[in-house]
């Protein structure tokens, strides 16, 4: 399909610039734009937002996204084998895909940007996770973007939903949760990307809250949330007893029972623990 733009199909797109996924990347291509669109449209209204898109390849959401009226896409882009692809859409759409080569991990996008700022992107497995982690983790919130709709393995997509009591529950879903609004909005099989991976996956929409659900010192909390799942079968008095001899008050005092474990604690109560050990 490549009615939305009358660019060529990207089977075509791939095979003029012989672009083999590449494992090393963490590359698996959606083709069909009609999936793109859908995906773009998760993401809401764009025509007034920038959106940050990371690892486009040959170009399928960014088509879907400029195609669905989004006011700008930055796209950065490791493999430079991409970028004549990306020129490509770029001429189609003057003015509104900006590319930049190098690593996400990086690179700082918002020179380049006009709020409100917006992130979507079909991410590369191998950096996904950390991507994520470091857009919901700034010293200061609210964070420069306004949504993210990121695609993730299922099994991670489930664990940033994940709620107290299941063993998707972690850290994942405590510090994604605490900032921000977060469902799985759509499912894709293997068999929607090229070459398919061995897993299926899933997109994720999560909207930025004003401010945290619950007060706590981002350093405090991570550091505890981190340690109490190191060692998520021990009761909290064994797993967390490194932070403070006198962690069972501290559990205590933040209404958590010394004998739990960690999978069994709400949002919540981690960040009364987090408020209780701030002066230790």
């Amino acid at each position: 399909m490549s009615a939305i733009d009358g660019l060529p199909p990207l089977r075509e797109v791939i095979a003029t610039h012989e672009l083999r996924a590449k494992k090393n990347l963490g590359q698996n291509f959606l083709l069909d734009l009609n999936l793109t669109s859908r995906i773009a449209r998760v993401a809401g209204d764009l025509s007034q937002t920038d959106v940050i898109e990371v690892g486009p390849g040959p170009g399928g959401l960014t088509r879907g996204l400029l195609a669905e009226g989004a006011r700008k896409v930055l796209a950065i882009e490791k493999d430079s084998r991409c970028l004549p692809a990306l020129a490509q859409i770029g001429a189609a759409y003057p003015g509104r895909l900006e590319v930049i080569e190098g690593d996400a991990l990086k690179i700082d996008p918002l020179a380049h940007l006009t709020p409100p700022i917006a992130i979507c992107a079909n991410l590369p497995y191998n950096v996904g996770t950390e991507l994520l982690l470091r857009w919901l983790t700034p010293e200061v919130w609210p964070p420069f973007w306004q949504s993210l709709t990121l695609m993730f393995q299922k099994e991670v997509a489930e664990r940033i939903v994940a709620q107290p009591g299941s063993k998707a529950y972690g850290r994942l879903a405590i510090l994604t949760q605490w900032r921000a609004e977060a469902r799985i909005a759509l499912h894709l099989p293997p068999e929607a990307f090229t070459p398919p991976p061995k897993v299926s996956s899933a997109v994720i929409h999560l909207t930025a809250l004003p401010e945290p659900r619950f007060p706590a010192d981002l350093k405090v909390l991570e550091r505890v949330v981190a340690t109490a799942f190191n060692q998520r079968r021990k009761m909290l008095r064994s797993s967390l007893k490194g932070l403070t001899p006198a962690i069972e008050d501290h559990l205590t005092a933040a209404g958590i029972r010394p004998t739990d474990r960690a999978e069994q604690i709400p949002l919540e109560g981690f960040c009364a623990l987090a408020r209780s050990l701030a002066t230790v």
